[in-house]
């Protein structure tokens, strides 16, 4: 893969302990207008707690893609489903996730 080739990242902050989310499971999807979203990456977040390419190389298009997260049990959010639009597929897309016991926000990172 080419540093230069654009794709979708994310980190995942515990912002109660302070620190990285490893091994966070995340699915990006593809949701279709047939109403069916097809896998195109997935990962578990490194020991800082990020997935730096969840497109492994494939080619950033324009439209809607979908983040899983698939947080660990036993805290008040099991996951999380969210829907972005990618408009520049010049620019990297990079959509980290920080999580409080009972709460989380998100953005677009840079």
């Amino acid at each position: 893969m080419s540093q230069d080739q654009p794709t979708v990242s994310t980190h995942v902050l515990d912002t109660a302990a302070g620190i990285p989310r490893a091994g966070v499971r995340v699915r990006l999807r593809r949701p279709a207008g047939d109403g069916s979203a097809p896998i195109v990456g997935e990962g578990v977040t490194d020991t800082d707690g990020r997935i730096r390419d969840l497109l492994a190389g494939g080619t950033l298009e324009a439209g809607t893609y979908r983040l899983e997260f698939a947080l660990p049990p036993g805290g008040f959010i099991a996951g999380l489903a969210l829907d972005f639009r990618v408009d520049d597929t010049a620019r990297s897309c990079h959509v980290p996730l920080l999580l409080a016991p009972f709460g989380l926000t998100t953005y677009r990172g840079s």
